[in-house]
């Protein structure tokens, strides 16, 4: 049975944390909230899964606390997030948008990491989920608005559960490269958006 030996680019990660961040930084400010309470709900939102994923199912010490690209990557989201505001409120699917993208990056990047870690592949879909829409969760939260997954007929975290089950399957089951199973579950997750 193949397994999982390479870790997808650091640049995923970061990738994934810079957009929830964007989105963390939308909801404060659509909130009235001032920079302090933007760049708390940017890192929140943004390092949440990964902390998440690191900290409490991988028992490692989180990336944000080795590498300062994390906290340089929410701070160009506040910047890029308060520019954008006008943006977002005339579009409001954009939020959307946006946070699906991540998901699905955070999602991969969960899973990856937890196969390479010697996670069994059930438990790596775990992870790589709750590494997706931890973040989201932990902002909705603070700012006291019902938590989008627990909406019902929001089929994200579905779509992302599948998405994350067919990367560990391609990459784990079928010893597909982990940036090709990574694409294929991408381009599945936009069929299914």
């Amino acid at each position: 049975m193949p397994g999982v030996s390479f870790l997808l680019p650091i640049q995923f990660d970061l990738a994934a944390v810079f957009l929830l961040a964007v989105t963390g930084v939308w909801a404060a400010t659509q909130r009235g909230y001032d920079v302090v309470g933007a760049f708390v709900l940017a890192f929140v939102t943004g390092v949440g899964g990964g902390l998440l994923r690191d900290g409490l199912f991988l028992q490692d010490i989180p990336l944000v606390m080795l590498d300062a690209r994390y906290i340089w990557v929410v701070l160009a989201a506040l910047v890029v997030g308060a520019l954008a505001q006008r943006l977002a409120d005339r579009f409001q699917s954009l939020i959307a948008y946006v946070d699906a993208a991540a998901i699905g990056v955070y999602a991969v990047y969960g899973a990856n990491k937890s196969l390479v870690a010697g996670v069994s592949p059930e438990a790596a879909v775990l992870v790589g989920l709750c590494n997706a829409v931890g973040g989201g969760l932990i902002r909705d939260v603070l700012v006291r608005e019902e938590p989008l997954l627990l909406k019902p007929g929001q089929l994200y975290v579905l779509a992302t559960l599948v998405g994350c089950t067919s990367f560990v399957v391609l990459s784990h089951q079928y010893g597909v490269e982990v940036e090709v199973a990574a694409y294929l579950e991408y381009q599945m997750r936009l069929l299914g958006a």
